[in-house]
């Protein structure tokens, strides 16, 4: 007969758990390491921790006993805990007051200064409680925030780039006659800037409609550009990749949606009248402001879709990293796993391939749009 198994002592029998509100991340790769991300969402802090050390955090629920999560992490790793391994996770966890009844953490952080850095380059914030305002937004849109209601009107969009790309060359022309023409310019430079701002309240009531929190809401510029940005603090820790798929791309595709009435309005006048080649000019334009946030390339939509489709954070600086080791040393490049090998040589060789066609398209662009004003 087998010896029975030794009693717990008093501290395995504890059932500690983590704070309340303590988010935890997905699986993510980052370089030749699997990490999760613990955050923090009063202070703002987070940090990484590896799978093994996830497997017993993320069951701090103050429902089980330190010796059940032992034991079934023994079961899955083929390695028991002693005291000493728990003493030096709970003070990791107690240091860092995210352990309920610990310390108390204080106040929840306030928002930082409305305005930060310099005239020529800097940050203002515009909505004091950021959340608050995209939630009263996002109960305003819930109507239209339906799965059948958006893909028809992914539908409706996707046959508007269809017929806006079978009118290329004249979309184009309309351009370069756009560009002599300053009064209409400014106004198509205006209403992109407003679809700008139209993508990022759309990230924000994307997040609120899957669980997500906005954090701050504000402008943007290194003059001469300024933009508007909305800042979502927890699309990492939603626990659905669809949900951060769908908050990634709600940007693009709040432009597509921007181009609605002024594709409508385009379509009912004739070739060649002179507000038809404004709209023209700005469905070209608005078309490109969408679909180049697709490209996966930082710090652009696209890339932020990428990383979250494939679990990876810091994709680009990984695969860069990657791709130099592989060059000085392919035997200590060998050591990452055969998935890192895959997606870094992957990124880095498709984004250079990417940046050489987008460079490509942009010349033959170009030379077609001289081509058509031309005599």
């Amino acid at each position: 007969m087998s010896s029975p198994s030794p009693a717990p002592s008093g501290m395995l029998e504890h059932r500690p758990a983590l704070r309340a509100g303590i988010l935890l991340s997905p699986p993510l790769l980052n370089g030749p390491a699997v990490v999760h991300l613990v955050k923090d969402p009063r202070s703002g802090a987070s940090f990484e921790i590896g799978p093994k050390e996830y497997f017993l955090v993320s069951r701090l629920d103050g429902s089980r006993s330190l010796a059940e999560i032992g034991e079934a992490y023994g079961e899955a790793f083929g390695r028991r805990l002693g005291e000493g391994n728990w003493k030096q996770l709970l003070g990791l966890l107690g240091s860092r007051r995210l352990l309920a009844g610990g310390p108390d953490p204080g106040p929840a952080a306030g928002p930082g200064p409305q305005r930060t850095g310099t005239l020529l380059k800097g940050t203002l914030r515009l909505v004091a409680d950021a959340d608050a305002t995209t939630a009263r937004l996002h109960a305003f849109l819930r109507p239209v925030l339906r799965p059948v209601v958006l893909g028809l009107l992914l539908l409706v969009c996707l046959a508007v780039e269809g017929v806006l790309a079978a009118s290329a060359g004249r979309l184009l022309g309309d351009l370069w006659w756009l560009l002599g023409r300053p009064v209409p310019l400014v106004a198509v430079a205006s209403l992109l800037w407003l679809s700008t701002a139209v993508h990022e309240f759309a990230h924000g009531v994307a997040a609120r409609h899957v669980g997500g929190t906005v954090g701050e809401i504000g402008l943007r510029w290194r003059l001469p550009v300024a933009i508007m940005y909305c800042t979502v603090d927890n699309y990492r820790y939603l626990r659905r990749r669809r949900d951060q798929l769908a908050v990634a791309g709600a940007g693009a595709f709040a432009n597509l949606l921007f181009l609605l009435p002024f594709f409508a309005w385009w379509t009912a006048l004739p070739p060649g009248d002179a507000t038809g080649r404004v709209l023209g000019a700005l469905l070209l334009l608005g078309s490109a402001q969408a679909l180049v946030n697709l490209v996966p390339l930082p710090p652009l939509d696209g890339y932020t879709i990428l990383g979250h489709a494939l679990r990876v954070t810091r994709l680009a600086p990984a695969g860069s990293a990657y791709l130099r080791l592989r060059l000085r040393d392919r035997s200590a490049a060998a050591a990452y796993p055969a998935r890192a090998r895959r997606i870094y040589l992957g990124y880095v060789i498709g984004s250079a391939v990417l940046v050489l066609l987008l460079a490509g398209a942009a010349v033959t662009a170009v030379l077609l749009a001289i081509g058509r004003a031309g005599p």
